[in-house]
């Protein structure tokens, strides 16, 4: 199953080191029968795109958490076995919500989708809860990068 997990720069980083998705259970984002709806015309790319913008909105409340983190939104793409797929975390009302019962090893990553730099300004108004979080945001999609592309990403080269 494709899952989108939230993530901060520092947890990129932590995933870096470690070569793995891992900790405590973690909420993650998918395409659920909940997302998808029994009559839903939606496609898969479309579902899949709502999923990785529900994992967005996570990181911002991540980002909210941790002020020392850049300014910039992280979601990790990754294939995680059905096995260690769990229902929605209790309180969770997101339709894409799941919760990540085990560990993802860094091969099983698909990609990396972060912010643009000239997107933290937007981001962090948003974190700080001073700025319409959807309006402000809306402008600046998440960019996509390769697994191999982490190490340049977070200035370790």
């Amino acid at each position: 199953m494709r899952i989108y997990l939230p993530s901060t720069f520092p947890g990129l980083a932590a995933v870096l080191d470690e070569g793995e998705i891992s900790g405590p259970p973690l909420t993650a984002y998918a395409v659920t029968e909940r997302l998808a709806g029994p009559d839903t015309a939606d496609d898969d790319e479309e579902l899949e795109y709502e999923a990785l913008r529900g994992a967005a909105a996570a990181s911002l409340r991540m980002l909210s958490a941790d002020p020392s983190a850049p300014r910039r939104r992280a979601v990790l793409a990754a294939e995680a076995p059905d096995a260690v797929i769990g229902p929605p975390p209790s309180g969770s009302d997101h339709p894409a919500a799941v919760t990540l019962t085990g560990t993802v090893p860094r091969k099983r990553i698909a990609a990396v989708h972060v912010d643009a730099p000239g997107a933290e300004e937007a981001v962090a108004a948003a974190a700080a809860g001073t700025g319409p979080q959807d309006d402000a945001l809306e402008e600046h999609e998440l960019l996509w990068y390769a697994t191999q592309e982490l190490p340049h990403l977070l200035g370790r080269e």
